[in-house]
């Protein structure tokens, strides 16, 4: 069943993860990487001048992109605003002419920066209740031509948890996603892949969530007859080799606004 997105609890898991995030969140780092090597395919000169990161967290996706492009202006949002510390931290090691941090829901925000070059999100957009408005929203702040790469996560991301749980979020198909953004931009470079890591527990599985704080859904405070059905779910529907596993299936899209 979809479970609605609590934006607060969102927020309250993501804000108590942050120290861990960057060396637990192994896929979205990867996906960080992946991102930024096709916003360079797609942009050869490798150099913008305003750029938006939805998303930023701690820090990851910027730090791919700073690594490999010139940027004169970065922009950067999220819904924690303890994330500024970290990315002030990473910028110590990179040449910006101007950064500016705002915290906050990009989907309730009214003073976008304009004339952007770029925008780029990495594993966030999955959290947005109204894509086909972010997508137009961001094509009104993009330039004639300006581009929008994100990587998100489709189907069955973490079906093992909905599965045994029976909520999850209401994530989007690759081709979904393609249709959505269509309507504003065109489509320069698009795939998705199936990721599984595998844990020694069950126990390990929902460690790796709390450190992460990848899950915003499951709020209720869980007895411990309910815990002991969910491991015992899922070493019986889910073993591997090490002990279980869990899917991650990022996606990843490369768009440029429509010229007319």
């Amino acid at each position: 069943m979809y479970q609605g997105i609590d934006k607060k609890l969102v927020r309250e898991r993501f804000g108590r993860t942050l120290g861990s995030y960057s060396s637990k969140a192994v896929v979205q780092n990867v996906m960080a990487g992946e991102l930024a090597e096709m916003i360079c395919r797609a942009e050869p000169t490798r150099s913008f001048n305003r750029v938006l990161e939805v998303g930023s967290g701690s820090g990851a996706l910027m730090k791919e992109l700073l690594g490999r492009c010139s940027v004169k202006t970065y922009y950067a949002n999220d819904l924690v605003e303890e994330s500024l510390p970290f990315l002030h931290e990473l910028l110590e090691r990179f040449t910006v002419d101007e950064f500016r941090f705002f915290a906050g829901d990009i989907e309730n925000w009214n003073f976008l920066p304009a004339e952007l070059d770029l925008v780029l999100s990495n594993a966030t957009l999955q959290w947005l209740e109204d894509l086909d408005g972010f997508f137009r929203t961001m094509s009104t702040h993009l330039v004639p031509g300006g581009m929008l790469a994100f990587s998100t996560f489709s189907s069955s991301n973490m079906q093992e948890i909905s599965s045994i749980e029976g909520v999850g979020l209401r994530y989007h198909t690759l081709a979904e996603l393609e249709a959505l953004a269509g309507k504003y931009f065109d489509i320069t470079e698009s795939h998705e892949e199936v990721k599984r890591l595998e844990f020694p527990s069950p126990e390990a599985v929902l460690h790796h969530i709390r450190e992460t704080g990848v899950n915003g859904v499951l709020r209720s405070v869980w007895t411990k007859s309910h815990y002991q059905h969910f491991v015992n779910t899922y070493w019986r529907l889910f073993p591997s080799e090490k002990g279980v596993y869990l899917t991650y299936h990022p996606v990843y899209c490369c768009l440029k606004k429509k010229l007319s």
